[in-house]
């Protein structure tokens, strides 16, 4: 390895190549990768151990991890493999969703549950074993600077170096904001989520979902579920729990002066979402942020001695059917690793060294994606996603399965009719359904 020039790097040694701040997926898959290429790795964790702040319960699209980990689905803790897809509109009284199930989600395996608590732990292990120092218990707080660019951190009356600091600690990125990477999001990119974990013993789960074996179900659900606030509802099947919640804009939830945990004990009460819990225990409960402004919040990602991943770096993507943000932060996780080892190879740890990183993430998967979505966060802004489509569609159904002894009308009469009832406009649904093409 060449050793950092003047120009690019500290003149103290450094106490480690590379400085891994924040224990989660991103941090934990950059930390691993970069001790396997034989680079001397420390990873810094606020929580007492890895996994203990993040709140339990979320689908895993499993096959990026896997690259890193081959044998993830037969060690780690997985819950069940998502083969039914459920998309929802919800309504005060009315339901309408589409039902996916299909057999080849199952083989190859597309997408898990996980509950992080479980899944974190077990990446942290395996860092361990890569060789990767792993310091739990301990809060980074403030990056140290010299001649420009980042050289380590400072913790307390503490401080270690390193030829490179990677952010991997969130949404909220201290690290991130220290080094002047990213400014605090505007609030119509960030929402507040609200989840719980109900314990449920797992004969009761795999009856009420209609599940065989391990196969599980993931909800997506919008209207009524949030009292009409932009976001959604979600519901997944773990082996012997579920993880539910809600995922609130945090801009139109101040907007319209409601409580997130009033909007979320709403949605677990709601007469379609209620009986799945029925008889069921609270084993947990909390709330975060989420990063919902796709590749407009994304930004810079390096800078001259570091490098920013997963939710840090804004790497969460919402398109109204899928949520992803595990299988972002895995992939840049990957890429980090590429472009740091790259940089520490060639000696130039500088932002222009390390944009190696940058370039593999969006050569691949996670950045197209960013870019293939880059106008879905505009999309699901649109106000009636959340509450007029769902009764429009409900009231459609209505008048069509309603046999009240009225002569039958053609479907296209039906729709004609309630949609002149509806306050949606016909040039609403022309504009809305053309940006959804357009953004989807």
């Amino acid at each position: 390895m060449s050793e950092p020039t003047a120009a690019t790097g500290p003149d103290v040694e450094p106490d480690f190549d590379v400085i891994v701040v924040g224990g989660g997926i991103a941090g934990c898959v950059t930390a691993y990768r970069l001790a396997q290429a034989g680079r001397s790795v420390v990873l810094i964790e606020r929580g007492e151990a890895p996994g203990s702040k993040n709140l339990s319960g979320g689908v895993l699209y499993s096959r990026v991890l896997e690259q890193v980990f081959p044998d993830l689905l037969t060690s780690a803790p997985i819950e069940r493999r998502i083969t039914r897809n459920y998309v929802q509109f919800l309504n005060a009284t009315s339901s309408v969703g589409i039902d996916y199930q299909d057999a080849r989600l199952a083989e190859p395996v597309n997408a898990v549950t996980v509950l992080r608590a479980r899944l974190d732990a077990w990446l942290a292990e395996r860092c361990e074993e890569a060789g990767v120092f792993l310091m739990p218990g301990v809060r980074v707080d403030r990056v140290i600077r010299e001649g420009g660019r980042v050289v380590g951190v400072r913790a307390g009356d503490d401080e270690l170096r390193a030829h490179v600091v990677v952010a991997a600690d969130g949404v909220n990125s201290f690290v991130a904001q220290e080094a002047g990477l990213r400014e605090k999001p505007p609030t119509h990119h960030l929402a507040v989520g609200v989840k719980a974990v109900v314990r449920l013993d797992e004969r009761t789960v795999a009856e009420r979902f209609h599940l065989v074996g391990d196969e599980g179900a993931a909800y997506a659900i919008v209207g009524d579920c949030t009292l009409g606030v932009g976001g959604g509802g979600f519901l997944y099947t773990n082996r012997d729990s579920l993880s539910v919640g809600v995922v609130l804009r945090l801009d139109d939830l101040v907007k319209r002066g409601l409580r997130s945990t009033d909007v979320f004990d709403h949605f677990l009460g709601h007469r379609f979402i209620a009986p799945f819990l029925e008889g069921g225990e609270i084993a947990e409960y909390g709330s975060h942020l989420v990063a919902e402004g796709g590749l407009e919040m994304v930004g810079h990602i390096h800078t001259d001695g570091m490098v920013v991943v997963g939710d840090a770096a804004g790497l969460t993507l919402n398109t109204g059917l899928t949520v992803r943000g595990m299988d972002l932060a895995a992939a840049s996780g990957i890429a980090a690793a590429k472009g740091i080892d790259e940089a520490l190879t060639s000696g130039d740890t500088s932002e222009a060294g390390l944009a190696g990183y940058r370039r593999e993430l969006f050569a691949g998967f996670a950045g197209k994606d960013m870019e293939t979505y880059a106008k879905a966060p505009a999309f699901l802004e649109r106000t009636r996603m959340y509450e007029e489509y769902g009764l429009l569609l409900g009231d459609v159904l209505h008048s069509v399965f309603d046999h009240d002894l009225t002569p039958r009308r053609h479907l296209s009469q039906v729709v004609r009719s309630e949609l002149k009832r509806s306050p949606v406009r016909l040039r609403d649904l022309l504009s809305d359904g053309l940006a959804g093409v357009r953004a989807l």
